[in-house]
């Protein structure tokens, strides 16, 4: 299949797609942004569905006008033969401020990259039904075939929603970590060689590719796990804790008991401007509570109030020290 070809395959299943009656706002914003990274994407899709429109005309004019059908819309049968190449390529991106790029290789395979800005989050419907959400400074790659489901968290933090497939397993690679599954809910960030996977639902299994002869580890619903090189730490179990790591999915930050200077440093994580903890005794305060991750000066003015800290403001951070 030609490039062109290729970009031609999408737009038909996004056309067709658009005729189901599960159609959403979200696909729309989807296939907004899919049109939006390319004048290729955009003159494919029009072409293709001013042939729909031309069809459906000539249809309404009756039995004997319907003979040019097969010209004006030859892809409608396309669809019906089935072209599971086309329906693999369909990796799209509804990221704001994110990067796409579909990548050259097998036109069987979708290959594509995204990245979300700090204080960004998006989402990723996948070929296989699928669906991946970024948070904020997130970079992830996937590659989808009738063969294969991978993807490669290079930095950040992603939830994936695994559709289930009995002998395709969902493998995600961070670091020397690989997680495997064939269908569940679950998360994983990595800050540099730091890999932490939450499950949501179902069961997923950790590898560690570094090891000569790994033993996996098991993550079930409501557990954590924690790995590091050739060490893996599986939490007690606590959905609790699974559901508030997963708040900012929402635009939320939830605390029990955290330290301030852990805190600062997830508020860090959504903005330019820096939360210093410039008291060591001040950090080890444990405090709890539910903010929004984008509003840093909420959580510092109830700091203030609350502690009587001293907060100095200068251009591109925040210092906090004892009163």
């Amino acid at each position: 299949m030609t490039k062109s070809g290729h970009i031609e395959a999408i737009a038909a299943d996004w056309l067709r797609r658009r005729e189901e009656p599960e159609w959403s706002p979200d696909d729309q914003a989807t296939l907004d942004l899919w049109l939006k990274t390319s004048t290729a994407h955009q003159a494919a899709y029009w072409r293709l569905e001013h042939g729909w429109r031309m069809a459906d005309r000539i249809g309404a004019l009756g039995p004997e006008a319907t003979r040019p059908i097969a010209v004006a819309r030859p892809w409608r049968a396309w669809w019906k033969r089935g072209r599971a190449a086309a329906v693999a390529a369909l990796v799209c991106a509804a990221v704001a401020g994110s990067a796409l790029r579909f990548q050259s290789g097998d036109p069987a395979i979708a290959t594509a990259s995204f990245m979300t800005p700090v204080g960004g989050r998006g989402a990723i419907p996948l070929a296989d039904g699928s669906r991946i959400e970024l948070n904020t400074n997130t970079r992830l790659r996937t590659s989808v075939s009738e063969s294969e489901r991978s993807v490669w968290l290079d930095q950040g933090e992603a939830y994936f929603d695994v559709a289930h497939r009995a002998d395709e397993p969902f493998v995600v690679y961070a670091g020397t970590q690989t997680i495997t599954v064939l269908g569940t809910k679950f998360s994983v960030r990595r800050d540099g060689d730091l890999v932490q996977v939450a499950v949501l639902e179902g069961r997923v299994r950790i590898d560690n590719l570094g090891i000569e002869k790994p033993r996996p580890a098991f993550v079930a619903r409501g557990d954590i796990a924690l790995s590091r090189g050739e060490a893996t730490l599986v939490t007690a179990h606590a959905p609790g804790r699974v559901e508030d790591g997963l708040a900012w999915r929402d635009g939320r930050l939830v605390f029990d008991r955290m330290t301030i200077g852990d805190a600062a440093a997830e508020f860090n994580r959504y903005s330019r401007m820096r939360i210093v903890i410039a008291d060591p005794a001040v950090a080890e305060i444990r405090i709890g509570g539910n903010f929004q991750a984008s509003n840093a000066e909420a959580f510092v003015r109830l700091l203030e109030d609350a502690y009587g800290l001293n907060v100095q403001r200068e251009d591109t951070s925040i210092i906090i020290s004892a009163g």
